[in-house]
């Protein structure tokens, strides 16, 4: 069976294209139709023409914009104030104040906080008053005291065999004369 079943599609038709003497024809059509209408606006008073025209570019003030706008379902029949619409209006460069203190929003504020704290930590603790840096300082001094007991029963070693070589030589000395 087709694609479209038995009837077929819209999609399935064969395509139709323009010829270019119809294309001529409209593409001659649209100009005459535009020369009709500078002409026929040469008798309107200056000002109504200028009220036709849409506004250049973005310069005019947006309050304009929403006035020139097209109105579009009840916004033409009623005219409302709505107290909650926001127009998106554009600043300018020389407009922004830098020197107005920008409110932090919640995040931020947590953010320096943390920041903050982690610096009031640190600093208390490279001071030895906070209960890590008493117990690394303890442990610390029980590491020294190992190691000096250590070194010190290594030197006791060491003299006690210099003394038994010294002996043992000693006697060595004696048993050969």
């Amino acid at each position: 069976m087709p694609k479209g079943g038995k009837r077929g599609s819209h999609k399935g038709r064969m395509r139709t294209y323009t010829s270019p003497e119809e294309i001529d024809a409209q593409m001659k059509a649209e100009k005459e139709r535009k020369q009709q209408d500078a002409e026929g606006a040469e008798g309107v008073a200056p000002n109504d023409l200028a009220e036709e025209k849409l506004p250049a570019s973005g310069s005019e003030d947006s309050d304009d914009d929403d006035s020139m706008r097209k109105r579009t379902g009840t916004e033409g029949l009623i005219e409302i104030e709505n107290p909650n619409r926001i127009s998106q209006k554009s600043k300018k460069v020389t407009q922004i104040e830098l020197d107005e203190p920008r409110e932090l929003s919640r995040r931020e504020r947590e953010e320096i906080e943390k920041q903050r704290a982690k610096e009031r930590y640190m600093k208390l603790h490279l001071a030895g008053k906070t209960d890590q840096a008493k117990a690394d300082l303890a442990r610390l001094a029980i590491i020294r005291k190992q190691r000096e007991d250590a070194a010190k029963k290594k030197d006791e070693e060491k003299k006690a065999k210099v003394a038994a070589s010294a002996a043992a030589r000693g006697m060595n000395s004696l048993t050969l004369k």
